[in-house]
Parts: C-alpha cells; structure tokens; sequence
C-alpha cells in the first residue's frame, strides 16, 4: 500500500498493454502465429482496451492532452474495435460469412493520418518514447496501406518488425518510469527529448 497523495503516473500500464498489443501483432505479421491463433489475440486486446481507456483518462485528468488523447484512441480503435472485429472475422471465415473488410483500411489511414500528424507533439518527449511512436506510425501505415489495397501483403513482416520496436520500447520506457518512481531517482537512461522547450 502507498502513503502517497495524488495520482501516480499511469503511463507505464499503458505502455505494457501497447508493448503486449505490439508483440502479438508483431507475431502474427511477421508469420510467427498463424491465423488461428486470432481469437486469443483479441482477448489480449480487449484486456488492452481497459487498461489503456483507463491510462487515457487519467493522463487527461492531469493536462496531458497528448498522452492522454493517444491512449484514448489506442483503447477504443487499436484495442477494443481491433479486438471485436477479430473475432467477428474469425467467426466469419469459421461459418463462411461474407464480410467486405475494405471498410478497414479506410478507418486504419483515418487512424494512421492522425498518429503521424500528432508525432511531433512526442518530439518534446523521452527519445525512447518519440522512436516507439514513429514504429508505430510506420507499420500504422503500412496496415492501412495493405489494407485500402495499395501496398502489398508482403510489407506485412515489416510492419510487425516495427511494432516489435515500439513494443520493446515501451516495456524499456514503463520500467524506466516505474523503477525511478520507486527509486526516486532514474535507474535506466530514458535520453531526453530530440527538441528542446
């Protein structure tokens, strides 16, 4: 139990369940899980979709509107619409029904448009944290791409090497956070921002 007043930094939370959303995707682009494997990936992204609806609110709660604007998108479209329409189309191709899924790539360059236009705002950010959210924007337009048909499947391993990047960051940049809370002083080099006030 804490003796604490106040909220305490919920970043790190987020940042796991954008590092496990990350990882699985990760696996299931680059071939390392098959489709099958598809219903448990949406379990883990609606667990996501708690966590980070929580993050999101909280980080708003405090004044920060990047932080908290990004993991608010990141439950409801990466993690809960991800996680519904996975199993919907799992049961689709179990039960043979006919889903137009082009719909998808037009709300992934929706969801790509805004994270990359938002980027520079993470630029006044943690190093680790502005590379997490440019692995992100790639494979984010990499998916889209694929998806609205103009960019082949084949860039598929591409976009899940990235999100293994940014998943790799964001447990690097959550332990950073959680350890020199603990601590009271930094224990991991989380190198500051690329600009400066």
């Amino acid at each position: 139990m804490s003796d604490q007043k106040g909220w305490a930094n919920p970043s790190p939370a987020g940042l796991v369940a954008l590092a496990v959303a990350c990882f699985t995707f990760y696996a299931l682009l680059s071939g390392k899980v098959d489709h099958t494997a598809i219903p448990l990936l949406a379990c883990w992204l609606l667990g996501g979709f708690v966590v980070q609806l929580i993050v999101g609110i909280l980080e708003m709660l405090e004044g920060n509107s990047t932080g908290g604007n990004v993991f608010t998108v990141f439950a409801a479209f990466f993690m809960l619409v991800g996680g519904l329409e996975f199993l919907i189309k799992y049961f689709a191709s179990v039960n043979g029904w006919t889903i137009d899924a082009g719909i998808d790539g037009y709300a992934w360059l929706v969801l790509a448009i805004a994270l990359v236009m938002w980027t520079p705002a993470y630029f006044k950010g943690p190093l680790f944290m502005t590379l997490a959210v440019v692995c992100v924007d790639v494979a984010v337009v990499i998916i889209a791409g694929m998806d609205l048909g103009i960019l082949a499947r084949s860039l598929s391993p591409i976009a899940g090497g990235f999100l293994g990047i940014a998943g790799l960051l964001a447990l690097w940049i959550s332990s950073a956070i959680v350890l020199a809370s603990a601590y009271g002083r930094p224990i991991l080099p989380n190198p500051g921002p690329i600009v400066k006030g």
